[in-house]
């Protein structure tokens, strides 16, 4: 009998052993792997701030990243280890205003699909540091891109698990700009002062003249210059702005894949971000061009959820109502077909 019990015994433990681990590996499924690091970047004052996100291959503990009154935060294992093998890597720009952690809930789908994804702050155009001045100077963006991928690529650890021919940038709004200029589209100060002149009220021009911008006055070599990375391989732009200043030499130049993403009806979006026949028709320019219209949507639906608070937050401090959909719309929705649209582009790369 005490044979038996010890065999019991043994057994029992097995099997609590067993669905430990059982548990830590779809933990580890479940959530995406999380780490920061600081970025040196020879154009900045100071190192710029990067995230990764990454297939994990064993459970840490589990956090929150992107969280604040407004919007809801996207659940993490905080550095554990990254799943065995190379990982195709998303190179991530967020828009005017954002951060590296707000479009979490994009960054821990592409890694469910088993992509890294290197995600940094643009000083001078992130949360609670964002100028219409310095956001005007385009290529520090670009630069920052190229510095996240300096540094990460140089990492003890993380450089050998990508795969460095999949290499791809993605970016929202003043960040698909970004992109764009990743992949060798540069922009002209005198086409981009033309637009917001006639269109001062628009959103993005409005933006940069209540900072007094002068778009004759930017440093040309910050604005107009190459700022191309050949380490990038596609480029995936999802509303970005003011394509109407893209040069038309450089736009017949792009040969890489670019998926160009609309957020909202071709008759309801936003003029800055129109990259159809009646904005910069970017749509039908580039060669290798894939326009993709996500509606009902507008430009706000890329976001993170807002929580139940979140619109009554913005509107007493007078901000852009930015957790509104449009009529029929649904943000859960909107995300679910970028995920796709996403998705479908990276698999054919």
């Amino acid at each position: 009998m005490l044979s038996n019990f010890k065999f019991s015994r043994h057994l029992s433990a097995c099997a609590l052993a067993l669905t430990a681990l059982t548990s830590a590996a779809q933990a580890a499924e479940k959530f995406p792997g999380y780490d920061r690091f600081d970025i040196a970047a020879a154009h900045r004052a100071w190192p710029v701030q990067g995230a990764i996100w990454y297939p994990a291959a064993n459970r840490s503990y589990v956090g929150v990243v992107g969280d604040n009154p407004v919007f809801e935060g996207t659940r993490v294992l905080m550095g554990p280890e990254v799943k065995a093998g190379k990982h195709p890597l998303v190179v991530l720009s967020h828009g005017s205003g954002g951060n590296m952690d707000g479009l979490g809930w994009l960054s821990s789908e592409l890694v469910k699909a088993g992509y890294m994804v290197l995600a940094v702050n643009h000083p001078g155009s992130t949360s609670g540091d964002s100028s219409p001045r310095r956001s005007a100077r385009l290529g520090e963006r670009a630069r920052d891109l190229s510095a996240a991928l300096d540094t990460f690529l140089a990492d003890p650890y993380f450089a050998d698990h990508v795969d460095r021919e999949k290499i791809v940038s993605l970016g929202f709004s003043l960040g698909g700009t970004t992109v764009l200029q990743s992949v060798g589209l540069q922009f002209d100060k005198a086409l981009t002062e033309e637009f917001c002149d006639a269109a001062i009220e628009v959103a993005g021009c409005d933006f940069y003249r209540k900072g007094g911008v002068d778009f004759s006055k930017v440093d040309a070599a910050l604005f107009e210059g190459n700022f191309s990375d050949s380490r990038i391989s596609a480029a995936i732009a999802v509303d970005p702005g003011f394509t109407v200043g893209a040069t038309a030499e450089s736009v017949a130049a792009v040969e890489v894949p670019v998926l160009l993403i609309t957020l909202g009806t071709k008759k309801a979006n936003w003029k800055a971000t129109d990259t159809g026949p009646s904005g910069s028709g970017l749509d039908t320019r580039l060669e290798n061009g894939q326009p993709v219209l996500i509606e009902p949507a507008n430009h706000f639906s890329f976001l993170a959820h807002c929580k139940p608070a979140g619109a009554d937050i913005l509107a007493e401090e007078g901000e852009d109502p930015i957790c509104d959909e449009p009529e029929g719309g649904d943000r859960g929705q909107a995300h679910s077909k970028v995920v796709k649209a996403v998705a479908d582009f990276l698999a054919k790369l």
